[in-house]
């Protein structure tokens, strides 16, 4: 099956080499392009594209409003975000893919445009190709894409939560929690973090696959949201209960043990890790070492296998593992792998995340 996209974007440069890109792909049908958010509007009726490739900053309509006004109409199409490397398209595409934005990429503007062209045809290649998964699992349930819910708290659990055979036997309360997520992460984290109380009594440590300014932009996002404090991770910081530390983008981040019982975080630049950086493989591991049996983990939506080894060890260690449901990732790769190696505990829907860590703590 191919995608059949729609290109969106207020430059006759970026419309024009897009497409272009997508041309190439044999995967993908490019239907159309236009120039502002109202003209996008307009032609996702007409010629009923399954993505927008959408420019975030644009006159007449926004990428954000016209995500809004998608979802208010309730088309069945997914948006895969154009941002620039600004504090301000930083802001809009956090809020887009809060709202249910399939992802994003950034547009490179920093070197010469051959590189450029190559980095944007490779960024379009991959994310293109963890769509084209997501289409086809979701054909083979039956199932076709459609936006995401509003991205608000629950108000109670509403989907069966699996407890799996290796359930540990455990008897201590977890002393730290920690998630991974890549693909559909921030529109996933705004329901499980503000369902959290602000007094849990537990640091939470976070890794969520992005590049540098876009995890700040997250903190600040979730910040506003959450009664607990969430922050980018700072070297050398002492670990405090209640707050929910982000793995700065194109960092690694790891927590270590301090002066006493204290702990630390650790931000470093050791190599990726499934070419992931910051890697959740990388945060796990140093959670199983620091917090042994005491620990909860969490793997949510996204491509690849980051955090299956991570998980093995905090498995052996005795922890609680967690993994987010099929049916409510946007793409289902990362739990899909722990899963299937038996490294889970219990299996949650979404909106039953949460309920799943406060068991724990």
């Amino acid at each position: 099956m191919r995608i059949k996209v729609l290109v969106v974007d207020d430059t006759i440069f970026f419309r024009k080499i897009i497409s272009e890109i997508l041309t190439t792909f044999p995967f993908v049908e490019v239907v159309g392009t236009a120039n502002n958010g109202e003209i996008a509007m307009s032609r996702i009726k007409l010629l009923k594209p399954h993505l927008l490739t959408l420019d975030v900053e644009m006159p007449v309509m926004n990428g954000l409003q016209v995500l809004q006004a998608i979802r208010r109409q309730g088309l069945p199409v997914d948006c895969l975000m154009l941002s620039s490397k600004t504090v301000r398209g930083c802001e809009i595409t956090m809020q887009s893919l809060e709202l249910g934005a399939f992802d994003f990429i950034t547009k490179p503007d920093d070197l010469s445009p051959e590189v450029n062209l190559d980095i944007l045809t490779r960024e379009l290649r991959r994310k293109l190709k963890i769509y084209s998964e997501r289409m086809r699992m979701l054909v083979a349930r039956g199932r076709q894409p459609q936006p995401l819910p509003a991205a608000v708290p629950p108000a109670g659990g509403r989907g069966v939560v699996a407890e799996l055979p290796a359930t540990t036997t455990r008897m201590e309360k977890s002393r730290a929690i920690a998630i991974g997520v890549s693909t559909g992460g921030p529109y996933a984290l705004s329901r499980v973090l503000p369902a959290l109380p602000g007094d849990i009594g537990v640091p939470i440590f976070l890794v969520q696959h992005m590049p540098p300014l876009f995890t700040e932009s997250l903190a600040h996002s979730l910040d506003a949201k959450c009664r607990l404090t969430v922050k980018e991770g700072v070297d050398g910081e002492v670990v405090r209960d209640n707050f929910v530390y982000v793995a700065p983008g194109g960092k690694q981040m790891m927590v270590a043990s301090g002066v006493g019982h204290a702990k630390l975080i650790r931000v470093t630049d050791a190599p990726p890790e499934n070419n992931c950086k910051p890697s959740v493989d990388y945060l796990f591991r140093s959670v199983a070492r620091e917090y042994g049996s005491k620990a909860t983990c969490v793997i949510m939506t996204g491509m690849g296998t980051d955090g299956k080894l991570g998980l093995s060890v905090t498995r052996a260690s005795g922890a609680v593992n967690i993994a987010q449901n099929e049916e409510s990732c946007v793409v289902y790769g990362m739990p899909r792998a722990a899963v299937e190696a038996g490294l889970i505990n219990v299996v949650a829907p979404l909106d039953n995340i949460a309920e799943a860590i406060l068991k724990t703590v």
